[in-house]
């Protein structure tokens, strides 16, 4: 079998696992809505949270990014190329800024092929994600101390991986293709929907992350409605697309095609947060098993927890973390473990696009992780 047939058989079959697994999703909601409603909520506030606490965020990113470069006829990838150098310590810089925006940047700058796997390191062990947000308004102080522990770990340790490594270790190839989409491109009124959910999704997110109590002014759920609303119509834009996975790369040709790649990047990356959610969300409402009952151990173990809970994906393990240091339940050891280990939303893209490197670097962020953590908790505390 030639190379063009192989291509062929793997784009098929790949598109068929596409189709497979979107008609599951459909048949266990649709299973779970009509037989065991208390679970069909669970599902419901799942669908608001993956969109609104992370999809709307990474769609902000990608038309930024996507949207500059075609806007100025920017040459990203030059630029970077250009500044090698400097790749660890921006990287570091960006994960610190609060939320998952930053980072998840940096992760599609990798994905493309512009920076190494040092840089992807360095803006994991950096960010904290929305739990920043958390920390920041009610301990500030606290959370300067952490987000500067954060940089300096995120800046040594991304550089000493390099170091280790080399700067092509696991690096994805890089690729000058100036278009995702072949051929012509049908801006429908899916996508028409979903670009016009967008603006009033971006404001709801940032209403959610300063903790602005938008339900309470409109007197009723407005959060979970408009969140699982916006989030079953970007899966079934996933589901009914030709496409199965993205490619991040910037599209120049015209702003139909622009948008539509940030449509479908956006809509593949919210399927995984969703799984990945209800993953941990489900298991959760049937055996009412809660983070928090794993930090009533010994106090020596509390900065490990904290790092084993950072490996989980998403920002809310990390959330509740934050609030049980706030409460005084955990001490800052323990807060600092787990900053350092967890990914935030950045680690969704990663997984998705490139899951070998999301394992490696996750698995080398919990090295700073627990050094830092228990050198805080056997020096200071």
């Amino acid at each position: 079998m030639d190379s063009l047939s192989r291509d062929a058989c793997t784009l098929f079959f790949t598109k068929s696992l596409h189709r497979i697994f979107f008609g599951v999703l459909l048949f266990f909601f649709t299973a779970t809505f009509l037989f065991f409603p208390e679970t069909f909520s669970v599902i419901v506030q799942t669908f608001s949270d993956a969109y609104i606490g992370v999809s709307v965020f990474v769609g902000l990113v990608f038309l930024l990014f996507f949207g500059v470069e075609y806007l100025f006829n920017i040459d990203t990838a030059r630029f970077f190329r250009k500044n090698q150098k400097w790749h660890v310590p921006i990287s570091a810089f960006l994960g610190v800024l609060p939320g998952c925006g930053g980072a998840i940047m940096v992760i599609t700058q990798f994905v493309a092929g512009r920076i190494g796997f040092g840089s992807v390191v360095a803006v994991l062990t950096s960010t904290m994600g929305d739990a920043a947000f958390l920390l920041l308004a009610q301990r500030p102080f606290e959370a300067t101390i952490l987000f500067g522990i954060s940089f300096v770990a995120g800046t040594i340790f991304g550089f000493l991986v390099e170091k280790i490594h080399g700067p092509d270790f696991l690096r994805q190839k890089s690729t000058e293709k100036t278009c995702f989409w072949e051929g012509k491109f049908r801006f429908g009124m899916g996508e028409k929907l979903w670009m016009t959910i967008f603006i009033p999704g971006l404001v709801l997110a940032f209403c959610d992350a300063f903790h602005v109590p938008v339900n309470e002014f409109f007197g009723f759920e407005v959060f979970q409605y408009f969140g699982f609303f916006a989030g079953l119509l970007s899966l079934i834009l996933w589901g009914t697309s030709p496409y199965a996975s993205p490619k991040i790369v910037s599209c120049r040709e015209n702003i139909s095609q622009l948008l539509g790649q940030v449509i479908f990047d956006t809509n593949f990356v919210f399927v995984w947060v969703l799984v990945a959610f209800l993953a941990f969300e489900l298991p959760n409402f049937w055996f009412s098993f809660s983070i928090e009952q794993l930090f009533s151990g010994s106090e020596l173990f509390l900065p490990l927890v904290g790092v084993l809970i950072g490996f989980l994906p998403g920002c809310g393990p990390q959330i509740l973390v934050t609030a049980a240091y706030i409460s005084g339940a955990i001490p800052f050891s323990a807060q600092v473990a787990n900053a350092i280990s967890n990914d935030g939303d950045a680690l969704f893209p990663a997984i998705a696009l490139a899951p070998r490197v999301a394992l490696y670097a996750t698995l080398y962020t919990s090295i700073p992780a627990l050094l830092i953590g228990y050198g805080w908790m056997f020096f200071f505390e």
